[in-house]
């Protein structure tokens, strides 16, 4: 496997100077600020990712680096309830994690009641508190090497969402992490820094959510490690719905024990550019892991997804599947690799990337990958890109339906193939909701 490799630019300046001040003042155990020193040191090797490189070729930067931003201010007191109704799912009845500019609020938050082996806190709290799971697992999944965005983050690890699971414990209802950007007088940036651990034979379901007040323009940097345990089942939801003058960078990084489950979602509406990577590591044989994706991007918008599905053990299995809608000049991007390692027999992999075009100005730059070392795997890959299907279109105009609605029906079954793979309903519903108003906006713009 390759790292991200570039040399620092100039724009990198104002956020390296940043991160040292940081990793010098920030208080915290000796491990920890050895660990924000090592991402200073990457950082500062690294520099922001440029168009130079392969993995960043069609996803520049460069406006990231050259706007003035800043480390987020907490800004919790600024914030209210009803601020956040919007961002709710509808018949919610799990906890609800709020993090403001990157920060714990507890004010916001609804807390869960005890369970018994699951713990469901904050990322400072559990530092604080020493908690052994933390210091063994934190920044030992994401790779600070991989990327400057890596590097700079782990150089600012504060808070975020910890989340753990002994051995056979079951979380009673779905986690709501979400996480709001209040941009201040010039351009924020915060840093999530997200934990979960699943311990053997444990299962959760766990929502990632990201969003904005107001339309100012400002940057998040977050990445979550999850370490999935023998046995353990974990569902994922990660949507990003942030303003659109918003630049989002994520990384997920995914480790995965014997016989465990993973169930990924990755939905963006939002941002000016996001780029997601999700990374998953099967370090046991029989695990089985599906990872869907769904994003509808207009005007400029540029919307990446990257992923690599490691296969370093035999008899693992791993189903991709993502879905792309563009109007306007947006762009979009998806680079999924599937990796066979040579002791990986009996591997089972399937990587499929669907893109519809509402406009002839919308791009889309697709490229799966295979990387195959073993000699007994069943593997496949496959990408279209294109407009509805006229055929489809014919048929319902033939059952009396206007071409708009034709449109807007095809359209809107494209995406629910994605949505109805989640499985905590009333995310679903959000998103059903989310999706119509965009889709609809995108395709009255066409």
């Amino acid at each position: 496997m390759t790292t991200t490799k570039s040399k620092p630019a100039g724009e990198s300046t104002v956020h390296l100077a940043a991160a040292e001040a940081f990793a010098n003042s920030a208080t915290g155990p000796e491990w920890l600020r050895t660990l924000r020193r090592n991402g200073v040191t990457h950082f500062t090797e690294l520099g922001f990712p440029t168009t130079k490189l392969e993995d960043w070729i069609y996803c520049n930067v460069a406006p990231i680096t050259k706007l003035a931003f800043k480390p987020a201010a907490i800004a919790d007191a600024n914030v209210t309830a009803k601020q956040l109704a919007p961002f709710a799912f509808p018949g919610w009845t799990g906890s609800r994690l709020v993090f403001v500019n990157g920060h714990f609020s507890p004010a916001l938050s609804l807390l869960p009641a005890s369970q018994k082996g699951v713990t469901i806190t904050n990322l400072a709290a559990a530092l604080a508190s020493g908690d052994k799971v933390a210091e063994s697992q934190l920044a030992h999944h994401a790779s600070v090497d991989g990327s400057g965005f890596s590097a700079l983050s782990t150089a600012f690890i504060a808070d975020g969402a910890f989340i753990a699971l002994a051995p056979n414990a079951v979380a009673a209802e779905p986690i709501h992490l979400l996480f709001v950007s209040v941009p201040g007088d010039a351009a924020n940036t915060a840093q999530p820094r997200n934990l979960i651990v699943a311990g053997t034979n444990s299962s959760a379901k766990i929502v990632e959510h990201y969003v904005s007040l107001g339309g100012a323009a400002h940057f998040t940097n977050a990445v979550t490690e999850i370490a999935v345990g023998e046995g353990a089942n974990i569902e994922h939801a990660k949507f990003q719905e942030e303003n659109l003058e918003a630049f989002h960078i994520a990384t997920v990084q995914v480790t995965l024990a014997r016989d465990s489950r993973f169930l990924s979602h990755s939905i963006s509406t939002g941002a000016r550019l996001a780029r997601h990577n999700i990374n998953l590591v099967m370090t046991g044989q029989g695990v089985d892991c599906v990872m869907n994706g769904l994003y509808a991007a207009g005007g400029k918008q540029l919307v990446d997804h990257h992923t690599v599905a490691d296969h370093a053990q035999p008899h693992c299995g791993s189903h991709e599947y993502y879905h792309g809608i563009l109007g306007g000049s947006s762009r979009g991007v998806f680079n999924g690799k599937i990796f066979v390692r040579k002791d990986a027999q009996k591997t089972d992999a399937k990587q499929t990337s669907r893109n519809l075009l509402l406009t002839d100005t919308a791009t889309v730059n697709s490229k799966p990958q295979l990387e195959i070392l073993a000699d007994d795997v069943k593997c496949t890959h496959g990408a279209t890109v294109g407009q509805l299907n006229d055929e489809a279109l014919f048929y319902c105009r033939t059952r009396g339906i206007a071409e708009v609605n034709a449109r807007r029906l095809l359209t809107h079954a494209f995406a629910s193939e994605i949505v109805n793979r989640i499985t905590v309903e009333p995310v679903r519903e959000h998103l059903e909701q989310v999706l119509w108003a965009r889709l609809e906006e995108l395709i009255e713009k066409k």
